[in-house]
């Protein structure tokens, strides 16, 4: 823990003792800049908490002095920070898996890149999420493939910290109109938009003004049009929650090992999730070309299917 928090650790166990524990209660923790050896003061049966957000691949963006020196995400890098921090989350406990959340832009334009920012690119971003060891959390606007909004001017944001970005971004040589794509790339405002439940006036979220405006993409991505496609990231959702929880695959996408596989493979995120009765393989291409893997002797050992 970071110093200026130090004592923090007595604080929580007495707020758990007080109050969680009486109701075993289920809670969730943001920590930052904790080292590997503390996760067990913070989850697991005698943690503070029941689980925290894995911040782990969100960190990798930040810049040093603010937006507008973020680094461009490198799938690698992306790969390598959720294969390490669930290898040393399971020793423990669970971490919550997240794609996106209040306060950051919309998942699909952060972790894809643009050829992949197509339906079938969220959905197979969603599929590692909620396939992960993990609780996964999905954040309103998720679950229909919502990207970041189209900005054009400074005066459309109401966040604070992207005002203060902006002119971070000014003051370190920027021009306006760079200073402005920065923010529009970066702002948790884009996570804060209307949610998309029609094409009618406003996305279907209110006839009255909304705080921000409506992201300009709800006359295609809203709950309306996909309930009525079988086809859509919002029931591909439904299906990959569906697989979890079936009563033949809860228990192995729960409890089972998280086993990383063909992190040599370019572009290919790849684990197995294995108990004592089932060895499944979850397998993505994040890569603009085909990729080719051949099946290891641990699906082999099992039988396999595709579900």
């Amino acid at each position: 823990m970071v110093e200026s928090v130090d004592g923090v650790g007595e604080l929580l166990e007495d707020l758990k003792k007080s109050t969680f524990e009486k109701y075993d209660a289920f809670t969730v923790g943001e920590v930052f800049n904790m080292k590997p050896d503390e996760l067990p003061e913070f989850i697991g049966e005698t943690g503070h908490f029941s689980t925290i957000f894995d911040f782990s691949a969100h960190t990798l963006t930040d810049g040093e002095h603010g937006w507008y020196d973020a680094p461009k995400l490198e799938f690698a890098k992306w790969r390598a920070a959720i294969i390490q921090a669930q290898l040393e989350t399971q020793k423990y406990g669970f971490k919550a898996n997240i794609i996106e959340n209040h306060d950051e832009p919309r998942g699909a334009s952060r972790f894809l890149p643009s050829y992949a920012q197509t339906p079938d690119g969220i959905k197979m971003l969603g599929t590692i999420s909620l396939l992960l060891r993990g609780i996964p959390f999905i954040y309103q606007g998720q679950e229909i493939g919502m990207k970041n909004a189209k900005w054009n001017s400074m005066e459309e944001f109401d966040d604070i910290s992207t005002k203060d970005q902006y002119h971070t971004a000014r003051e370190a040589g920027l021009s306006d109109q760079e200073a402005l794509e920065v923010c529009s790339r970066m702002s948790r405002d884009n996570a804060r938009t209307p949610m998309q439940w029609t094409s009618g006036e406003n996305g279907g979220f209110t006839k009255g003004t909304p705080w921000l405006k409506v992201n300009p993409l709800f006359k295609d991505v809203n709950v309306e049009a996909q309930e009525q496609d079988p086809d859509s990231v919002l029931n591909y959702y439904r299906k990959l929650v569906a697989l979890r929880k079936s009563d033949e695959l809860k228990e192995v996408f729960t409890y089972g090992e998280f086993l990383p596989e063909y992190e040599n493979v370019d572009g290919v995120m790849a684990f197995y999730r294995k108990d004592e009765s089932k060895c499944i393989l979850v397998a993505a291409n994040f890569g603009k070309d085909a990729a080719t893997i051949k099946l290891k002797s641990e699906i082999e050992k099992y039988g396999y299917r595709t579900v």
